[in-house]
């Protein structure tokens, strides 16, 4: 408990000072570099109820993937909060019986730096069955690939979540935490890192596994746990033997080992660990050793009832060059035995063969439609079944189109090859790993053009994903290229009017408007939108669907001296780079209304041109009266 005291110590330390700025690298002496975490295990760093880890040894046998999940319950959960919280005391908000968002990140920032000098507790080595102290051959962490993420420290939703943002100096925008006892369950993995290839390496292999060598493992103070090994595929790996002892005597009790046969061909070694922590105080190791010599006493092995029936057709495409007849994992069930173990078939008709390649079982054609073989299971000592199944490989039925370009769908013709009765077909134009919309129909001895819709693909190439069904038949699932493009429709772009044609509804200031309308692809892309007006563009759209709203500001066209109207061209661009344009034209109303204005004034003014006024009246009825009064008095 102390040991891992002291590590989850440094990890905060080591962390958290520089985000708090409190204390300088120089006041403390140490930086993040100088984190040391080397003499513990994954256990010392954190405890829990049960643990999966997975091995993989990589084809180079120099390089390996560490997969590790944990699993931390209730009560436990609390405990390892506080002991996390504890661990920031004399900094703000910590040790105050709250677990935050900051201190998390804080712990995360370092993990992959500290897990880098930690014990994988894995040891290999080569040539004969190896006991002892594991310090040989150790795999060894890989800081740049090791990826960590933790669930749940900070559960979200939990009813007494308070925010951290303003409670403490330095705390992130965002900060939240909630009280250390709380008992949502806790997770933690380590995998490898996004963009690399693994995160564990050990001394490679000379012999890359194809003769005897040595795993073995301390699992000290594993509470509950399974620990996985998977080994490349070599012909005939196999479990020679084990051994579990407790500080060197063997206690058979201390763990089950189990060997497994994957589908490519691969062996896998599954071990549970149960060690109770306290009671138990013993150094267990555990020790698996793999060779490819052939045991002493081999089984043959025998066919199960899932095997197909003699005379079953085995469906290919059948293009003259060597294809996948079945997968490993679609024939895994139909033999047994305690190795691994493939198919061995011999043709009838000249020019057929075949081979295992992996789990699958590879056949070159010959120059007959068809051919008839008869096939045994073998494993890698050669130890073959004793009765044979007679299987017929061929393709049912030919599917063939015009190469070209098509805009909404393709004809497809498909012949029957008469090797079964019917078929019940589907066909789907296919780009990678998606399908788009399936075309589903029966055919007997007649040929068939069907016409498969090309919704739901992109533009560019494709291809024809084709399944069948059929009795005495396996399924058959294949895909053809017969040099089949889709071609790219522009995205349709629609602007809604308002009222009289008008396009625009303006802001009760009048300084901005809005346009509105519907843009989609028909070839079901992401449209993208921008909008320019005055030398001005914006991305800034609103969309709900294909539905979308976007404001623009006339302040820069007012700056340019323009009042009256302006133009702007909405643009619609889908995947492949082509656009679809609108030209809209929307006036300024306010510049309307004064316009008006100045109309009625200029047309006051000309008629008031052509009539005296009333003043000019009154003026000279006031000169002639004068002119009267003066004559009056001469």
């Amino acid at each position: 408990m102390k040991g891992r005291m002291v590590v989850l110590f440094l990890v905060a330390l080591f962390v958290f000072l520089p985000l708090n700025g409190a204390v300088t690298a120089e006041d403390s002496g140490r930086q993040v570099d100088d984190v040391d975490c080397s003499g513990y295990s994954f256990e010392d760093l954190f405890e829990y109820d049960n643990a999966v880890f997975m091995f993989e040894i990589l084809d180079d046998w120099a390089t390996s993937d560490l997969y590790a999940n944990s699993w931390v319950n209730e009560s436990r959960a609390a405990t390892v909060r506080d002991n996390l919280d504890s661990l920031f005391d004399g900094f703000p908000g910590g040790n105050n019986d709250w677990i935050s968002t900051d201190e998390r990140e804080a712990v995360r920032e370092i993990g992959a730096k500290c897990i880098a000098d930690m014990y994988t507790r894995i040891g290999i080595r080569e040539g004969t069955p190896h006991r002892g102290s594991i310090n040989w051959n150790n795999a060894t962490f890989v800081e740049e690939g090791i990826g960590l993420e933790e669930v749940n420290l900070v559960p979200d939703g939990h009813p007494e979540e308070r925010s951290c943002s303003q409670r403490y100096a330095f705390a992130s925008a965002d900060c939240r935490e909630v009280p250390t006892t709380a008992t949502n369950n806790l997770e933690i993995s380590m995998y490898v890192k996004d963009g690399e290839t693994h995160n564990t390496r050990f001394n490679q292999l000379p012999n890359s596994g194809q003769s005897d060598f040595t795993v073995s493992m301390n699992v000290t103070n594993m509470p509950m746990a399974s620990m996985v090994f998977t080994f490349p595929f070599v012909d005939g790996l196999r479990l020679a033997n084990f051994s579990i002892q407790d500080d060197g005597i063997e206690n058979p009790s201390g763990a089950t080992i189990e060997e497994i046969f994957l589908p490519d061909g691969s062996v896998r070694i599954s071990v549970g660990i149960s060690y109770e922590i306290g009671v138990e105080t013993a150094i267990r190791n555990i020790f698996i050793d793999m060779t490819t010599q052939p045991p002493e006493s081999n089984d043959v092995p025998v066919w199960t009832n899932e095997a197909p029936a003699d005379n079953t057709l085995i469906p290919i495409l059948n293009d003259g060059s060597e294809t996948v007849a079945i997968k490993g994992d679609i024939m895994a069930n139909w033999a047994s035995d305690d190795d691994a173990w493939g198919l061995d078939c011999v043709f009838t008709e000249e020019g057929w063969s075949s081979r295992m390649v992996g789990s699958d079982l590879q056949v070159t054609p010959g120059n007959s439609q068809s051919g008839t073989a008869e096939c045994s299971p073998v494993d890698p000592y050669g130890a073959s079944s004793n009765t044979s199944h007679t299987y017929k490989f061929g393709q049912p039925a030919d599917i063939s189109a015009t190469a070209g370009t098509y805009s909404d769908s393709v004809d497809i013709s498909i012949t029957p090859n008469m090797l079964t009765q019917n078929l019940a077909m589907t066909l789907a134009p296919n780009q990678g790993a998606s399908d788009g919309d399936s075309t589903s129909f029966n055919i007997g001895s007649t040929p068939s053009t069907q016409t498969v819709s090309l919704s739901g693909i992109g533009p560019g190439l494709f291809h024809i994903h084709a399944t069948a069904e059929a009795e005495g038949m396996l399924d058959w699932d294949v895909i053809v290229n017969l040099n089949l493009e889709k071609r790219n429709t522009p995205p349709i772009l629609m602007v809604y009017t308002v009222d009289d044609d008008m396009y625009a509804t303006w802001s009760a200031d009048g300084y901005s408007f809005t346009l509105s309308g519907n843009a989609f692809d028909p070839d079901g892309t992401v449209v993208e939108l921008s909008a320019t007006m005055c030398d001005e563009t914006t991305t800034s759209f609103t969309s709900e669907g294909s539905e979308w709203v976007v404001s623009l500001s006339i302040a820069k066209c007012v700056s340019m001296g323009l009042t009256e109207s302006y133009d702007v061209i909405i643009s619609a661009k889908d995947d492949v780079g082509e656009f679809t344009t609108m030209d809209i034209f929307v006036p300024n109303p306010d510049a309307e209304d004064e316009a008006e204005g100045e109309t009625d004034t200029t047309e006051a003014e000309e008629e008031a041109a052509g009539l005296p006024s009333v003043g000019l009246f009154a003026s000279l009825i006031s000169i002639l009266a004068a002119a009267i009064i003066l004559r009056k008095d001469n």
